[in-house]
């Protein structure tokens, strides 16, 4: 069983939310999740041991949250290469762009990060799909889609 590390930052408990479902799907997936804060998250040394991770936040301003950039500072120091990943975001508004800030950190952990990122790419939802049945589903699918790495 591989051990999975959701990490995310949420204001209003919506990108919380939605790190549960992915959790949940990466453990019908049958491996291991564990989720946690930003906040919880002081050093590299607090993403060690972990397979894959998954990093989340909402989108402000067509980007990530400014306080969001010290995680990928911490994932750097981490040295994640290879290790498996994904990124989502949530937002509230649709001209927050197509892909929100999850396009911005999947392309820093494939690219910047040169981690093994899932085949279904970033993903990006509206806060009000998060919490209906179809924003559980979606997000329990992609926690499955980053286990797909896994085996």
């Amino acid at each position: 069983m591989a051990k999975v590390l959701v990490v995310y930052f949420s204001n209003s408990g919506t990108t919380g939310r939605m790190a549960d479902y992915v959790a949940e799907g990466v453990r019908i997936a049958g491996h291991q999740a564990d989720v946690r804060k930003t906040s919880e998250i002081a050093s590299a040394q607090d993403l060690a041991g972990y397979d894959a991770y998954i990093f989340g936040c909402p989108t402000y301003h067509l980007d990530m949250p400014e306080s969001f950039a010290s995680l990928l500072d911490a994932a750097g120091k981490a040295g994640l290469q290879g290790k498996g990943g994904g990124a989502f975001s949530t937002r509230s508004h649709p001209s927050s762009g197509d892909g929100g800030a999850a396009d911005r950190v999947f392309d820093i952990m494939e690219s910047g990060l040169k981690m093994k990122m899932t085949e279904l790419g970033p993903f990006d939802v509206k806060e009000d799909v998060v919490n209906s049945p179809d924003g559980m589903k979606a997000g329990q699918e992609y926690g499955k889609g980053v286990a797909k790495l896994l085996g």
